[in-house]
């Protein structure tokens, strides 16, 4: 490699094939989903994580209007404490069969008690200088992450934050 050359690594791409409820990833892993629902706002996931030492399950809600992926892990121990839940900027495109994303890594850690922070910053800058986000994503995941972070901090709460987006489903 030439001296001064940066590598980029691809953009993590998964798709979601809604018949087979199977979620493929661009790294050529696949996993079968437990929940694999279409809701009024978006696609409801759910699958175990067997590979993962503390969470026992993930449960992710594309919220393709919104630009928005929200995740948590279900913790393995019953009395464990739930992580923070983690809103990711994504491009999503979807037809009948598929629902397909892409991950722009900026994101927002949002703990149950306490301020919701910005997460993945780096890995979103690095992304970003080495051209592997093109900056239009950039802007949008800038965007789309400081809108939301404006918004949680009026609503103090992830459940009111969706409600008042018309999510009424309980997170």
């Amino acid at each position: 490699m030439a001296v001064g050359m940066v590598t980029s690594s691809p953009q993590l791409v998964d798709v979601i094939d809604l018949f087979s409820s199977r979620r493929s990833h661009s790294s050529g892993g696949q996993r079968q989903l437990d929940v694999c629902r279409v809701e009024p706002w978006g696609l409801s996931l759910e699958c175990p994580t067997p590979e993962d030492p503390l969470a026992d399950g993930e449960v992710t809600w594309l919220m393709a209007d919104l630009g928005l992926k929200l995740t948590r892990y279900r913790p393995r121990r019953r009395h464990s404490r739930r992580g923070p839940s983690l809103l990711t900027a994504v491009r999503v495109e979807r037809d009948t069969r598929s629902w397909t994303t892409t991950d722009l890594l900026l994101g927002l850690e949002v703990p149950d008690q306490g301020p919701a922070r910005i997460a993945h910053y780096e890995e979103f800058a690095d992304a970003v200088s080495q051209g592997v986000i093109r900056l239009s994503e950039a802007d949008f995941a800038l965007r789309t992450v400081h809108r939301t972070l404006e918004e949680i901090t009026l609503h103090r709460d992830l459940n009111q934050w969706l409600a008042h987006r018309g999510i009424f489903d309980i997170w």
